[in-house]
Order: structure tokens, then sequence, then C-alpha cells
């Protein structure tokens, strides 16, 4: 930091009197007025402080834009991706050098028997190529713009999209003729992403939300008709459950789906008869979770149920579609400890993905054996997945696959031989090599003893990690049992380049070891996600990994909670905290359900509003309230967004505030169009994440 930017004063929230009074606890918020996002002494507010940032940090304006230019220079920005089939075509996106947004085209099939995806060079003309929908032409004119649904018809003559271009999430849908290039008159607005065709074109099927934000509605328009006229499917009143709809690959039936964070429920409607009423799979039971996927065994429309009912890691049995509630064949039993994620059906096999030993398989299904035989990777860290699989009868099943180590790649799995098809692997552009840089992972031990994996990725050069205290990236998450997979990342070669060792903590409330590592951390056993992070950052440290003066911590989200955490317990053990988006004043917000998404949070974090003891335990840990007077915290950087609906903006507003009240150096950043995942636009994004890296490197005394 240099003795101008020292000297520089930050904004100074003004205090007012707002009292908070729950279970008998009243509680005096001086930084709740923020929360008024149309008062102008807030907007005010909300610009002084990018002014105030923008100065702190002007002295990494050269760093900044080094990090960008590695960015940029390793990235192909014109590029295609690899074709997927459907119908009578090949669907695939192209980037373009200096255009923000993706763009969406195909081409036709060279015969009906065609299921290698042709070869496309980046600057090379395609035959028959056409471009059905350009993002840059549609975001010309706007600050943000996010595409939310995207569609083409089965027989490939309609295509519609839903745009966002404020950042709060909701979408119009737009539809257009691609035979005639015609933009229809129907215009659907206000809905939830996700909106998709009817098999016969003749419908859309999407959602609406409530006030809260939540998904509640699905609906059912028929394309020409006035959308005051749209058909009610479905509709949700308990605030506890997202609804949403797809359907089934085969397009057999349409799915509703109803999700709390511990319970849900599926409805199946006829796809032939769209207006017929829905009838339920398994009506929903408190704590039971199950997933549909349609098949046909036998010439028997049959139903294939993931459920974790009375099996803690899952089950897969089989129904008949006639009487989804009848006698279960089991296909694959629980198994403790393999937890079993979702599954995928195709007219003649299956594809199982399960969590096992800390790492995401696939595994293919034999209707007529149910066996399962496991696709093997040679890596001792990956991640792999299913994708563009749109066709009912593949003889090949694409799947996506990368390391930390190993740019995204793309594999056509034959079924029938079991060989593994390379269609591409990203490029990097630079002269990039594998072999530079090294993957591992080792463990911690946490307070109760608990062993908690940790992934590293470096680069070989500098030596291997635990040879000597390096400066370290340590990032985590911990929640909604969501994992974080080892995935390739281009951004984060600047750190790597220059020495720095990236590390994730897979704490309790992830999914990493299975659905007891996740509920291990979450409601009244959340601190284990804190104290895990701690334990992570201290073993690092006491193993000679990293000294506390050289270690930054990072989360988003819920992991942003996670980082407001770690800094009142454990500021010593870190040099710098980044926080996305972060979820920093967690009580006030479970405690209005009027926001969004509080009701359906309080499977997640507990019900403060009508339970004490809930209220007391997430009291004692939500980072605004539990500020600290008296110790040194590391430098903080807390990067917002003024539309978000999930994390509002005055979270992190009112945290800084308060950090300043002890002394800490804190930033904030809030992006003033942008919703939760921050800025549009791939070379925003890049600029976005340039100045984050920049920051955090000068934070580990590595900035250049």
């Amino acid at each position: 930091m240099t003795t101008d930017a020292a000297s520089l004063t930050p904004p100074v929230a003004a205090r007012t009197t707002i009292v908070r009074s729950h279970h008998g606890d009243d509680v005096e918020d001086p930084y709740e007025w923020l929360r008024a996002k149309d008062d102008p002494a807030v907007i005010a507010h909300l610009e002084a402080e990018n002014a105030y940032t923008a100065a702190r940090t002007a002295h990494l304006s050269g760093l900044r834009d080094r990090v960008f230019e590695e960015i940029r220079s390793r990235t192909q920005e014109t590029d295609l991706s690899v074709p997927s089939r459907q119908g009578h075509w090949w669907y695939y996106g192209r980037t373009v050098a200096g255009k923000q947004y993706g763009i969406q085209c195909r081409a036709p099939l060279a015969s009906a028997d065609d299921w290698t995806p042709p070869v496309l060079a980046p600057d090379a003309e395609v035959p028959g190529e056409q471009i059905l929908l350009d993002s840059n032409v549609e975001a010309e004119g706007q600050e943000f713009f996010s595409l939310g649904s995207f569609d083409v018809s089965t027989d490939g003559t309609r295509m519609l999209f839903g745009v966002d271009v404020a950042g709060d999430e909701r979408y119009t849908i737009r539809v257009r003729d691609l035979v005639t290039g015609e933009q229809l008159p129907d215009e659907i607005p206000d809905t939830f992403a996700g909106a998709s065709f009817s098999p016969d074109g003749r419908f859309i099927v999407y959602t609406t939300v409530d006030d809260a934000w939540r998904p509640d509605t699905v609906w059912l328009h028929e394309i020409g008709t006035p959308v005051d006229g749209d058909v009610t499917l479905f509709h949700e009143p308990d605030e506890r459950y997202w609804v949403g709809a797809g359907f089934t690959r085969s397009e057999r039936y349409l799915v509703i789906s109803l999700g709390s964070s511990i319970t849900s429920e599926e409805w199946l409607v006829d796809a032939a008869d769209l207006r017929s009423e829905p009838r339920v799979i398994w009506p929903r039971r408190e704590g039971v979770e199950y997933d549909v996927s349609h098949a046909v065994v036998d010439g028997e429309d049959v139903l294939y149920i993931l459920h974790n009912d009375g099996a803690l890691d899952f089950e897969l049995v089989r129904v008949s579609a006639a009487d989804p509630q009848g006698a279960r064949l089991s296909v694959i039993p629980h198994r403790p400890g393999i937890r079993l994620l979702g599954l995928s059906t195709f007219r003649d096999w299956g594809v199982i993905g399960y969590r096992r030993e800390g790492l995401a398989r696939l595994g293919m299904l034999d209707y007529d054996a149910s066996s399962v035989s496991e696709i093997a990777f040679d890596e001792p860290l990956y991640s792999v997945g299913t994708g563009g699989n749109p066709e009912w009868a593949p003889p090949l099943l694409r799947l996506s696959y990368g390391s930390f180590v190993t740019p995204g790649t793309v594999f056509d799995y034959e079924v029938a031989t079991g060989e593994l098809l390379l269609r591409k692997r990203q490029p990097v552009l630079g002269g990039y090599d594998p072999a530079a840089y090294g993957q591992a992972r080792v463990w911690a031990a946490a307070d109760d003893g608990t062993q908690v994996p940790v992934s590293l990725v470096w680069k070989r050069a500098f030596g291997d990690p635990g040879e000597a205290p390096r400066p370290v990236h340590l990032y985590g998450y911990g929640s909604y049992e969501h994992s974080i997979e080892p995935g390739f990342s281009v951004p984060r070669l600047s750190e790597l380049d220059r020495g720095v060792v990236f590390a994730v903590a897979h704490v309790r409330g992830g999914g990493e070891m299975g659905r007891q590592w996740y509920e291990d951390g979450k409601l009244l056993a959340k601190r284990n996600t804190f104290t895990d992070f701690v334990a992570v950052a201290e073993h690092l440290i006491r193993g000679g990994y990293t000294t506390a003066e050289r270690l930054v911590a990072e989360g988003g989200s819920a992991g942003g909670l996670l980082m407001g955490a770690v800094a009142n317990l454990a500021p010593e053990s870190f040099a710098g905290i980044l926080a996305d988006v972060p979820f920093v004043d967690a009580l006030t917000t479970i405690l209005d359900p009027s926001l969004p998404l509080t009701v359906i949070e309080w499977d997640e974090w507990g019900d403060p509003l009508h339970d004490a003891d809930v209220y007391a335990y997430m009291k004692s840990y939500t980072p605004y309230e539990n500020v600290r007077e008296g110790v040194r915290y590391p430098r903080i950087l807390a990067v917002t967004s003024l539309n978000d609906t999930r994390v509002l903006y005055v979270e992190p507003a009112k945290w800084v505030a308060r950090l300043r009240e002890v002394g800490a150096d804190a930033l904030l950043k809030c992006e003033m169009v942008a919703g939760h995942g921050g800025v549009s636009g791939r070379y925003n994004a890049w600029r976005e994440r340039a100045f984050e890296l920049a920051w955090l490197l000068d934070v580990l005394g590595v900035a250049d």
C-alpha cells in the first residue's frame, strides 16, 4: 500500500437506531438503514465505497492489466464448442474475439446415421451454418445481459430464449421462427430460468416466482395465443418448496419437480396431453428426497427413482410408471459412503453419477442385469459429468472431464466398446504444459479429530508444497451439500505462475464425503464448517506449507458466510480474506420470511424466527453480529452487486461498516448493474477476476 493510499479516509456510514426484537432479545442495528435500495443516501454511500476502493487499489492498476492480459492471452477467444446432435442438426456455440457474449449456431447432419460430430475450426466457414442467437446483438445498449432460457423445438423450426437485462434473474421469453427468421409476437415477461418447448413445439412450459423470488408456479403457453390466457399447470403454496418442470429425454412425460432443502416431490403429466391432471409419483414426506427418470424396459414404461427413504446415501429403485407407488425393485442398494447423485436414462442404457472417496464417478447401468460398470480415468483428482446428450437413442455418451491441471475436455464414450473418444480439450495458449503443475490431496484433523480433505495445485518449478512456506490461496464453501470439484481455471494460472499454491478446504456442510458430511455441517452443527476451515488453515501453517502472513482465504455466497465467520474466529491465521457476494448478515435475513429465499433456507440453517435455540445458535456465529473489538483483522475485500436477489448487497455493506468501527482494513466493491453472478460478458468477468486476483496477490506479497 502506498503512503497516499494509506492516508485515504474511508466512507463512514451514518448510524441510526433500529431495534430488532426476537425471543426477548433486543438488538440495535445501526446500519440496517442501508437496506433501503431506492434511498439516494444508500446509493451515494455505495458509490462512495466504490470510489474509496478504487483509490485504495489504484496502485494495482498495472497488475490488474497484466493479469487481465494473461487471462486473455491464454484464451482462444475465437472458438467453438463440440457440436451436439439433436434431430437433424448439430448444435454448438461460438465465441468471437472482441465480443462479450456467445453465439448459438447449428449445422445440418451429413446423414441420418451421422453420430461423429464435425471438427470445426475457429476461423473456418461451416457448411450450412445457421446463427440462431447472437447474444452480442441482443445485448446491444444494455449494461447487463444474461440468457436464462434457450431451447429449440424437437423439429428444429422454433427457438425460445429468455433474457435478463438487470441482473435480478427475471427473464423475458421471446420466440423466433427458425424457418422464416421472424420474431413471433409471443413475449412472456417476469419468468424464471429454464423454459422449454413441448415435444410437438406447440407449447412453452415456464415458471414464475412469487414476491420472495421463489419459483412457485408452472405455466403452459400455446404459441400464437395471448399470454394472459396461459394455463396454470401447477402451483405450490408452501413457501419451503421451489418448483421446476422439464420433459423426460424420451419426451413421454413432463415432470414437475418440487424441492426444499430436505424434501422433494415429483408429478407426471402426459406430454401428449399437457392439460391433463398431473399425478403424484410419491407423495411428499418430510426428509425424503427423490428424483425420477423414465425408461422403457421389456416394453414397459418404468420409472427409475433415486431416493433416500431409509438410505442416507441414496438407493436406486425401479417402479412401474403406471403404478409408481406400487412394488419397488431395488437396482442399486444403499451403500454407506457411496453417495448416489443422479441417473440419466436413455433408450438402451442409463448412466449413474455417484461420489466415492471424495470424487465424482460415472457408471453405465445395464437395464436387464441392473449392474453398473464404472468409467475409469487415470488422474488421482478429477471431475467428470455428462452433458450435451439430448437424444433418446444414441450410440455414444457425451462426457465433460477435467482436473486442476487438465483443461476442460469433451469425450464421447462409445457404449458398445467402452472406448473414450477425445473430441476436444480446452485450448490454453502460450505453451501451457500440464506436466509443469502438480495436484494432490492431503488431510487435516478437525477439532473433533475428523479428517478433512484438502486439495492442492501448484507449479512444480517453485518446489512441492510443504518443502518451504509458500503463499497459499485457500478456497472454501461448505453448504447445501455442494462439492468443490477439481476443475481447471485459466485465471488461476496467473497465481500459480507467481508461486502461489491454490488449495481447497473440503469442509463439512459440503458433499464431498457423502450425505453425512453435509449433515454434520448444517443447522445446529453449522459451526463445524467454520472450525474445519480454520483447522485446515492451521494445518497448512503447522505443516510448513505457508505462514499466516502468506495465507489468503476466499469464499462466495454461503462461502462468504464462511469467510466472515473465520475472520471472527481466527483473524490471526490469515493475511487477507476475499468475500464474494457474502452472506454475512445471515441472522437478519433468515429472520425475515418476506425476503427472497428465507423460508426455504430454514431447512439449511434452522428457523430462528420461531425457535429460540436456533436464534441463539445463529446469533453466536453470524459474522456481522460477531465482529470483535481489540483484534487485528486481516485485510478484507467484499464484492457484491446491487441487484443480487440471493444475497442482498446490504449484507456486505453493513459488515464492512461494522468492521471499520473496530479498525479493520475492509474494502467494499459494489457492481451497480449486476446480480448474484457478478458482471455479465466474458471480458467484464475477466476484468473483475483480474481485480480480485491483483488484490489477493498484493496481500500475499507477490504482486509484480
